[in-house]
């Protein structure tokens, strides 16, 4: 009896161990607990895990950067990212011009818009990005996506930082300062509605975002090809009509060297019916998470697993 009780627990072993080689991890880097990265990262692992075969985790970290380098380093299989910080980690340009960028980055899918503001005092005055000229402007803080955003949107329209009375200061305390008058606007780049922007809106004398469009946006796209149009929809901050502007998209990416078959695996259950339900319903950042906008502004190589995924959908040729 001895032997088969042996060869049982053999069996066994050799099931749990191959049970385990079956189901595989993969990791979502997304960013702090407040923001949305977090929340909508949660949201993709829950409606794209497979129980017994691919399970997603999203974890907190500390954003787009972070993200791209624990993909580099082997951390973490995956995370979301800023799609100007993707292409410049990959091309080694922008933030990662003369350092150590990350060539082998690779895109899963372009996830949703986070649009560029440009936020001024209501009555000020100011119309246009030019007319920024001389006035002080917050820019956010030095190694920010913000600020390489702010200083190709000046030199879009004829400026340089020179030009202004430059802060590099958050938007929170840019909202700070703007109440106080003690600041004539601010950039910054995220989703909207932003906190920070928001509550700034429904005090005091009130904002204005400033447009992108027209001949500055259309260099932009061309020479920066993550920008792509954007709407901020009127009354989205308090008092505010309908602005044009251009968007960066916030992206999933991973590395070169993960598994093709997992990544289409993933990027096939993302844009499955139920994915897509729960998605919509569980983010206000969710409806804009479709396969059309997935292969918009990519701006890096596609993953081949995701790739695959996109051809077959007829998205891509």
């Amino acid at each position: 009896m001895k032997p088969i009780r042996l060869l049982a627990v053999s069996l066994a072993l050799a099931a749990a161990v191959g049970g385990a080689h079956a189901q595989q991890f993969f990791r979502i880097g997304t960013g702090g607990t407040a923001g949305t990265y977090y929340p909508v990262g949660g949201a993709i692992a829950n409606a794209v895990s497979q129980p017994g075969k691919i399970i997603v985790t999203a974890q907190a970290s500390n954003g787009s950067v972070a993200n791209v380098t624990a993909i580099a380093g082997g951390q973490m299989e995956s995370g979301f990212s800023q799609s100007d910080v993707a292409t410049w980690a990959q091309k080694g340009t922008g933030l990662y011009e003369g350092k150590p960028n990350v060539p082998g980055l690779r895109l899963i899918a372009n996830l949703y818009p986070e649009s560029v503001h440009v936020v001024v005092r209501k009555g000020s005055g100011v119309k246009s990005v030019a007319d920024l000229k001389g006035k002080r402007v917050a820019l956010d803080e030095p190694g920010s996506g913000t600020l390489v955003n702010a200083k190709a949107i000046l030199a879009a329209y004829g400026l340089k930082e020179s030009d202004l009375k430059p802060e590099y200061i958050k938007p929170n305390q840019a909202g700070d300062k703007m109440k106080d008058g003690s600041l004539d606007a601010f950039f910054f780049t995220g989703g909207a509605p932003a906190g920070a922007i928001a509550e700034l809106a429904s005090s005091g004398a009130g904002i204005d975002i400033l447009p992108i469009e027209g001949a500055a946006a259309e260099a932009l796209k061309k020479s920066s090809p993550f920008f792509s149009d954007d709407t901020i929809a009127a009354e989205t901050y308090k008092g505010v009509g309908q602005v044009k502007t251009l968007a960066v998209g916030a992206q999933w990416v991973t590395g070169d060297k993960a598994d093709a078959n997992t990544v289409y695996e993933i990027t096939k259950a993302l844009f499955s019916d139920p994915a897509q339900k729960a998605l919509a319903a569980g983010h206000a950042k969710g409806k804009f998470i479709t396969k059309e906008n997935a292969v918009k502004s990519a701006g890096i190589p596609f993953h081949p697993g995701a790739e695959k995924f996109y051809k077959e959908a007829g998205l891509l040729k």
